[in-house]
């Protein structure tokens, strides 16, 4: 019924992630870039778990979307009938060299 929210909504979740990526290396001198699709459950308590790839782009940005979704604060959890509980959740990640 009501999906689970990160703190400060999609705003903050876009803050959170800009601030924190950290580009790797080899993926910017070979000029890697492209979007992943991260898929992960926000448990009844607001912790991030179990994050998985859904579209990769390359290993070193697959794993910084790992990386940077597991070290996530916790979440507003979702709700259903009044009780919260366990929502998966999937977004992109964009990784675009300036």
């Amino acid at each position: 019924e009501e999906m689970p929210s990160f703190p400060g909504g999609t705003n903050g979740l876009m803050q959170y992630l800009s601030k924190n990526i950290k580009y790797p290396v080899e993926a910017q001198k070979e000029k890697i870039q492209g979007r992943v699709v991260i898929q992960m459950i926000v448990d009844k308590n607001g912790n991030v778990t179990r994050p998985k790839i859904i579209e990769g782009v390359n290993p070193s940005l697959d794993a910084e979307a790992i990386r940077i979704t597991t070290n996530m604060p916790k979440w507003k959890p979702g709700m259903q009938r009044g009780k919260a509980v366990d929502v998966k959740y999937t977004f992109p990640i964009v990784f675009r060299l300036q």
